[in-house]
């Protein structure tokens, strides 16, 4: 199959029913997402095809064939995106296993509602943090929308 990640085209030889998300760790060697419970609920894995949040875990990678493939590596090569300037900057993460997910949901988010309310926040980012950081992940959504940044996504 060929796949399409940040920018990159790749030639994989994989079951078609393999989870994106092993393509991505185990063949591809980009580590940013993460694998946390396996069953599409938490977000830990969420990556963006064609701009849309997916969580990859459960994703088969033949969906995922010809079509744009961006993980947390491709916002940005120095964590220059505006997302993760504002996550560094409200010192979002704790423990940040969850973070590469939560970054990719609220870049999705903000693609979708330059503006978003507290609401739409809410509506949108349903990837789970342990660690409760919920209240700094607003707060750095909120940041990224007040700074007429030009851009969201790679």
């Amino acid at each position: 199959m060929e796949l399409h990640v940040n920018n990159s085209t790749y030639e994989v030889d994989v079951e078609p029913e393999m989870p994106l998300l092993w393509v991505i760790r185990d063949i591809l060697n980009l580590k940013g997402t993460k694998f946390a419970c396996g069953i599409a609920q938490c977000g830990a894995c969420t990556v963006h095809i064609d701009g849309e949040p997916v969580r990859s875990c459960s994703y088969p990678v033949f969906a995922a064939e010809g079509k744009l493939i961006t993980t947390i590596e491709g916002l940005s090569a120095d964590a220059s995106h505006p997302v993760q300037q504002a996550w560094i900057k409200h010192q979002v993460p704790q423990c940040g296993y969850c973070q590469s997910g939560q970054i990719m949901a609220a870049v999705s988010l903000l693609n979708k509602k330059p503006r978003p309310t507290d609401a739409d926040i809410n509506a949108a980012m349903t990837n789970i943090c342990r660690c409760g950081t919920y209240k700094r992940i607003r707060d750095a959504i909120h940041d990224v929308a007040g700074s007429n940044a030009e851009f969201y996504q790679a």
